[in-house]
């Protein structure tokens, strides 16, 4: 089932936690998002704790 945003592209270009939750929810709303995150880093959030997995608690509860 399509969601009321499918067929909307969103470029990501955040970097703190309330831009990649927002980007999360147009998603579940059938949004088509691109994240960009920095290059060799990555998305800060990914590296900061607590960690699950050697990754970040909030980044993996909003990817």
């Amino acid at each position: 089932m399509a969601g009321p945003l499918a067929g909307v592209k969103v470029l990501d270009l955040s970097r703190l936690l309330p831009g990649p939750y927002c980007s999360l929810m147009l998603a579940d709303l059938g949004a088509d998002v691109l994240k960009i995150e920095a290059p060799q880093v990555g998305d800060y959030m990914r590296w900061w704790g607590p960690r699950v997995k050697k990754q970040g608690a909030f980044f993996l509860g909003s990817s």
